[in-house]
C-alpha cells in the first residue's frame, strides 16, 4: 500500500499540474486530465478499502448537480439519435465536469488549496506576460506561430475568456496573502486590458465586462450597488467604442452580420454571427421537435441537420456529427430536452449556492468566475469545448476546494 506521505505528494502534484496546465498547450491539459481521472479512480478505490471518508464533496450541492447531470447524459445513450461512436465521444467531453469534483476530492487542506491556486495564478500570469511581450514586439521562444497576434497557445477566443475570468481571481484573492495586493491589482488590470484591447474575442469583451462590473459592484457601498450594476458596463462599453478601433470594428461586424442573416436567412462565408444565429434557430426547432427527452447525447448535429438541405447542412456543420451550436444552454436543450436547459441552470445555481457559504474573498472570486462562465455559455459551448471547458472546470474546482476547506462544517449544507 502507498504510504500517506507519498499519497499526499501525488495528490498535490496532480492538483498543481492540473492548475498549471490550463495555461499551457492542449497536450499538457490532456496529460493532467488523464492523471486527474485515473488517479482519482485509484484514490476512490483505496479510500473505500481503507474506510477513509472525506465529507467535503458531500457538503457541496455542486456534487449532486454534477453527478446528476452525468447520469442523465449517460441514460440518454438509450435513445440518442447519434451513432454510438459520436454519442460516446460527446459523453466523454461532457464528463470533464467530473474534474470539478476530483479537484475538490484531491484537495484535503487549506494549504493544498492555496498551493493549487498559486500554480493556477502562476500559469495565468505566465500566459498574460507572454501575450504582453508579443504585443511590444519582444520574441517569445515558446510561441511557435507569431502570426496569431498576441495569442500565446490557444485562440484569441479562449485566451480572452480565460484572462478575463482569471482577472477576478487575481483581484478578489489579493487580500488573502497568496500574492501581494499590488501584484493582484496589477495582474487583474493587465488581464482585463489584454482581453479588451489586445484581443478581438467578442465573447471575451462580454466576459471582461462581467468580471469588471462585479468587482466594481462589490467595491461600492450597498446603496450604490444596483446603480453600479446597471451603469458601469454601459460606461465601460461606450468608452471602449470611443477609444478602440478594434472594438468598434468587432461590434459593427456583429450588427451587420446579424442584420444580413435576419433579412436573407442565409449564412455567408466567414459570417460567424450569422452562423450562430442559424445554429440557434435550428437548435430551437430541434428542441421543439423533442422537448421532453431531447435527441440524446451527441445528437446535436444530426438533430439540426434535418432542418437544412443536405448540401447546406454539410457546408455549415461539417461531414460528421461533431459540431455544436456555440451555445451551451441550447446544446443541453437539444440533447436532453427542456429538462437539459433546467439542469444546466440548476448546476450553476448549485455552485452559486455553495459559494455563498464561503469567506468573502473566495465567495466573490467563485461567483465572478461562475458568472464569466454563464456569460461565455451564451455564445459558445463553453463547458463542452476542450481547453476553455477544462479551464473553467479546474478554476471552479480550485475555488470550491478552497472555500469548502476554509469553512467550518456547521455552516455548510
Amino acid at each position: 500500500m502507498v504510504d500517506t506521505t507519498t499519497k499526499w505528494n501525488v495528490r498535490l502534484f496532480v492538483v498543481c499540474l492540473a492548475a498549471l496546465s490550463v495555461s499551457l498547450p492542449i497536450a499538457w491539459i490532456s496529460l493532467a486530465k488523464v492523471l486527474l481521472f485515473v488517479l482519482g479512480l485509484v484514490y476512490l478505490i483505496t479510500s473505500h478499502w481503507t474506510r477513509h471518508r472525506d465529507t467535503a464533496l458531500q457538503r457541496l450541492w455542486t456534487t449532486y448537480a454534477v453527478l446528476g447531470s452525468m447520469v442523465v447524459f449517460a441514460f440518454s445513450l438509450l435513445w440518442t439519435d447519434a451513432d454510438m461512436e459520436s454519442a460516446l465521444y460527446s459523453l466523454v467531453k461532457h464528463a470533464k465536469l467530473m474534474g470539478i469534483l476530483l479537484v475538490v476530492y484531491f484537495v484535503r487542506t487549506v494549504h493544498e488549496a492555496r498551493m493549487g491556486l498559486l500554480f493556477y495564478a502562476g500559469g495565468q500570469g505566465f500566459l498574460l506576460l507572454s501575450s504582453w511581450l508579443l504585443f511590444v514586439g519582444i520574441p517569445v521562444p515558446w510561441v511557435a506561430d507569431t502570426a496569431t497576434g498576441n495569442v500565446v497557445f490557444s485562440t484569441y477566443l479562449d485566451q480572452s475568456i480565460m484572462l478575463a475570468a482569471a482577472a477576478a481571481v487575481f483581484w478578489h484573492l489579493r487580500q488573502d496573502g497568496l500574492w501581494p495586493r499590488w501584484l493582484g491589482a496589477a495582474a487583474a488590470l493587465l488581464a482585463l486590458a489584454n482581453a479588451l484591447l489586445l484581443l478581438e474575442g467578442r465573447t471575451g469583451y462580454l466576459v471582461a465586462l462581467t468580471t469588471l462590473t462585479m468587482g466594481l459592484v462589490w467595491a461600492m457601498p450597498r446603496r450604490f450597488r444596483l446603480v453600479t450594476l446597471v451603469v458601469s458596463p454601459l460606461v465601460v462599453l461606450m468608452g471602449l467604442l470611443l477609444v478602440s478601433a478594434q472594438v468598434q470594428e468587432r461590434v459593427t461586424k456583429i450588427v451587420s452580420e446579424s442584420v444580413n442573416y435576419s433579412k436573407s436567412q442565409q449564412v455567408a462565408a466567414e459570417d460567424s454571427s450569422g452562423w450562430r444565429l442559424n445554429a440557434w434557430r435550428r437548435s430551437l426547432q430541434a428542441i421543439d421537435a423533442k422537448p421532453f427527452n431531447g435527441h440524446g447525447v451527441g445528437a446535436w448535429t444530426p438533430a439540426v441537420k434535418q432542418f437544412e438541405d443536405s448540401k447546406t447542412a454539410t457546408r455549415l456543420f461539417g461531414e460528421g456529427n461533431h459540431s455544436n451550436p456555440h451555445q451551451e444552454y441550447l446544446l443541453w436543450g437539444v440533447e436532453l430536452g427542456v429538462g437539459g436547459l433546467i439542469l444546466l441552470v440548476a448546476l450553476m445555481a448549485c455552485m452559486a449556492r455553495d459559494a455563498l457559504r464561503f469567506p468573502d474573498n473566495i465567495q466573490r472570486a467563485t461567483l465572478s468566475v461562475l458568472a464569466a462562465m454563464a456569460v461565455a455559455c451564451l455564445f459558445n459551448s463553453t463547458l463542452y469545448d476542450d481547453w476553455i471547458g477544462d479551464f473553467f472546470c479546474i478554476s471552479l474546482g480550485l475555488l470550491l476546494a478552497a472555500g469548502v476547506r476554509s469553512t467550518p462544517h456547521t455552516s455548510l449544507p
